[in-house]
């Protein structure tokens, strides 16, 4: 098997209910991942962490992940809802050998996935999951009843995840003075982004921060700001901080309800820092990567996604990425992306420069993106359509210095990304419409 079959970009997800979400895969799939940790392991029994975010299926997925490992000779901590970064640090934190989280991001509570974090914290290469995905195919069984793997609860998760996430920011420094609103969107950090910001001398007003199960993401968080830029009119904050359901991105409002983006946060992370270089994605803003390259600082451009930002960082030795989604990755705080730990970073640099993010962002102006995304007709394929290829070949052209066009299928239904920046917004718009109409074209 040399592609994967059920693992995504970010682990496997889908529709409750639907293959390969359901209780029956779950069980199968820690299974199997339990077998590839012994086979892989130095013959002591492995210890698996499991976590979820806010969903009503995380119950669910949770009991049946936890018989599969177990049924495999893995022990199992469980502990309840916590961020994906919280998950990724503790099994780093405790010795452990493999993180996992229940949770589908920023998706309604309809959806859900299951994703691995190796022993380090660090999201896992593709052929780990390529040998997961071989087991699958084999029965099911259990190890002999000497073997199988028994499960703890480990009560004190959220406090030792708050007090990481303090230990980031500088000890010499604090938030006294600035009123914040965070806005949870209903999910993992709804215990504990609250608290942080608090602990640290922060106003804290907190919003989006009352799961029942059924309201992860809806209304509320990194991916709907109206709510947060409402309360933070509101409430005269100074900033309001969006998370998504596993708190893994960030959005910031400031308190004139402006709202910056991931590519914003990110140039403004690398202008105070100065690293050699910085990894973005193919959806980086064009403005982002010439600021900085004016600056004298190197920009490379990783496929969309913060597993394909996190391998870049790491096979070039720098620190620094992101997504304008919000996934910032700063491989000096943590070892993967981290909405909180990211927020502090970016009060950090507004207490110690007293300037705000507005003023510090004065220079850089993003230009104008235009997406679309055009559903395919059946048995069309975009590749060797002859009358797109030639609008993309003019496009291409007239941009050339002054935009960019990205085009790209999307992983998960039959639908072409088409993405057009240009410093006229109504120049760039044109562009990505001719061309979803020359694909509409037979």
């Amino acid at each position: 098997m040399n592609q994967r079959t059920f693992f995504g970009t970010d682990g496997v997800r889908g529709r409750v209910g639907s293959a390969p979400i359901v209780p029956e895969f779950g069980l199968r799939l820690g299974h199997a991942a339990g077998r590839v940790l012994r086979a892989q392991g130095d013959g002591q029994r492995p210890t698996v962490l499991i976590g979820k975010d806010t969903r009503i299926s995380g119950y669910m997925l949770e009991a049946a992940l936890e018989c599969g490992f177990a049924a495999a000779g893995c022990d199992v901590v469980l502990v309840g809802p916590l961020p994906t970064p919280g998950v990724a640090y503790l099994t780093r934190a405790l010795r452990l050998d493999l993180g996992v989280v229940v949770s589908a991001s920023h998706n309604p509570y309809e959806d859900n996935g299951i994703k691995f974090f190796s022993d380090s914290g660090s999201k896992l290469p593709d052929s780990w999951e390529l040998a997961v995905e071989a087991e699958l195919d084999r029965a099911e069984g259990c190890v002999d009843s000497e073997q199988l793997g028994k499960a703890r609860r480990l009560d004190d998760a959220a406090g030792r995840y708050i007090e990481f996430c303090k230990s980031t920011f500088p000890n010499h420094r604090t938030l006294k003075g600035l009123r914040l609103v965070v806005d949870c969107a209903h999910g993992a950090a709804y215990h504990i982004a609250p608290a942080v910001f608090h602990e640290l001398g922060a106003d804290v007003v907190a919003i989006g921060a009352s799961p029942d199960g059924f309201n992860i993401n809806q209304g509320y968080g990194a991916t709907a700001p109206q709510a947060l830029m409402r309360a933070v009119a509101e409430h005269r904050a100074d900033y309001g901080i969006a998370l998504d359901g596993d708190a893994d991105r960030l959005q910031l409002v400031g308190a004139d309800g402006r709202l910056f983006n991931g590519d914003e946060l990110l140039y403004l992370l690398a202008m105070d820092r100065r690293p050699p270089g910085v990894v973005g994605t193919l959806m980086t803003n064009l403005a982002v990567e010439q600021a900085l390259r004016a600056q004298g600082m190197d920009f490379v451009r990783a496929a969309v996604g913060d597993r394909y930002v996190l391998e870049e960082l790491l096979a070039r030795g720098w620190q620094l990425g992101g997504e304008g989604s919000g996934h910032l990755l700063l491989l000096d705080r943590h070892t993967t992306g981290d909405g909180i730990v990211a927020a502090l970073q970016m009060l950090e640099l507004v207490v110690r420069s007293g300037r705000g993010v507005g003023e510090q962002l004065r220079s850089l102006q993003l230009l104008p993106q235009t997406l679309l995304n055009v559903r395919l007709a059946q048995g069309v394929d975009w590749k060797s359509h002859a009358g797109f290829a030639a609008a993309r070949a003019q496009a291409e052209a007239e941009l050339d210095g002054r935009g960019r066009l990205l085009v790209r299928p999307s992983g998960t239904e039959p639908v072409l990304r088409i993405m057009v920046e240009h410093p006229d917004a109504a120049r760039g718009r044109d562009y990505a419409q001719g061309l979803a109409v020359a694909l509409q074209v037979a």
